[in-house]
């Protein structure tokens, strides 16, 4: 396929500065799950995003962060190997924050990668003031010069407003290496389904809870089967889910007064998980604790890290 490039990129960044949404914004879909506390992605999810001459595979990385446990140093190890592993690297940089301690170390770290392109990307653009922007790029761009970061372009970009989000696009294809498409026409993620529908659940249980909790939620699909005595025009698929915190103060904070709590995490992804089966669902849902599982290696391959 003469002049079609296909490949992989990625965003990195402190956690919360805008890599899921940015990744959203790009395919057109909900593919990564986003919400307002940080940290919350744990697996590398691929958006694909398809255009007449290109396919841009987009990976999501956690946040690179200084790691207090043992999830912490082994998510820290997988943003490292993807860097190495694509054709084009994506810092966020959002626009509302200064460059702080964070993203110099990320920085630092990404010095380290000679051979990867590197876009500095100005986030949450929409957040700002015109002249604060000007100050945020003049920022990026001294920072980078200083820890040897060699930036191929610095794009202001809001994944809210859409503001050069098609532009950040075609930059991140330009940097693609020629070759043939690596997934089917018109997929979004090459994440199986039962990933999809575990992030959906543990985004709804994540919305509304206190600071503590998201580093603390873990969920485990334990069956999603279709319901064997239905007619085939009206198809239901029985999903049994699993909410793993760390203590039994937590399961209480999840479950809620009288259940209310579960019921609203229930209703909250349903809708998400019929959309990603196609197909209506009987969601069960059970808490339980898994004991400080964010330290404990056996239970963190349980809960699959």
């Amino acid at each position: 396929m003469s002049g079609f490039r296909s490949g992989f990129a990625c965003f990195v960044g402190r956690p919360n500065a805008g890599k899921s949404t940015l990744t959203n914004a790009l395919v057109g879909d909900k593919v990564a799950i986003t919400s307002s506390r940080p940290q919350t992605t744990r697996h590398v999810i691929r958006g694909l995003v398809h255009t007449p001459d290109a396919q841009l595979i987009l990976v999501d990385t956690p946040g690179l962060h200084r790691p207090r446990t043992l999830l912490g140093e082994r998510l820290n190890d997988l943003v490292r190997s993807t860097w190495a592993e694509v054709d084009v690297v994506g810092v966020c940089l959002p626009a509302d924050q200064k460059i702080g301690p964070g993203d110099r170390y990320l920085m630092g770290e990404l010095a380290k990668i000679r051979r990867t392109p590197m876009l500095a990307l100005a986030t949450k653009t929409d957040k700002v003031a015109p002249d604060r922007l000007v100050e945020h790029l003049a920022d990026i761009a001294a920072t980078g010069d200083e820890l040897g970061v060699e930036w191929k372009h610095v794009v202001p970009v809001s994944a809210k407003s859409g503001y050069q989000v098609e532009h950040l696009r075609d930059l991140l294809i330009g940097e693609l290496p020629e070759g043939v498409p690596l997934y089917p026409d018109g997929q979004l993620t090459d994440e199986p389904e039962e990933t999809l529908v575990a992030e959906v659940i543990r985004e709804a249980s994540l919305e509304g809870v206190r600071d503590e909790l998201p580093h603390s939620i873990a969920v485990v699909i334990e069956e999603m089967v279709p319901r064997e005595d239905r007619p085939e025009d009206k198809p239901l698929v029985d999903v049994r889910a699993t909410i793993f915190v760390e203590r039994d103060s937590q399961k209480g904070i999840v479950i809620g007064k009288g259940g209310s709590r579960l019921r609203q995490i229930g209703s909250d992804s349903r809708g998400q998980i019929e959309r990603i089966l196609g197909t209506p669902v009987f969601l069960d849902l059970r808490v339980k604790v898994a004991k400080d599982w964010q330290r404990d290696p056996k239970q963190l391959r349980r809960l699959g890290f």
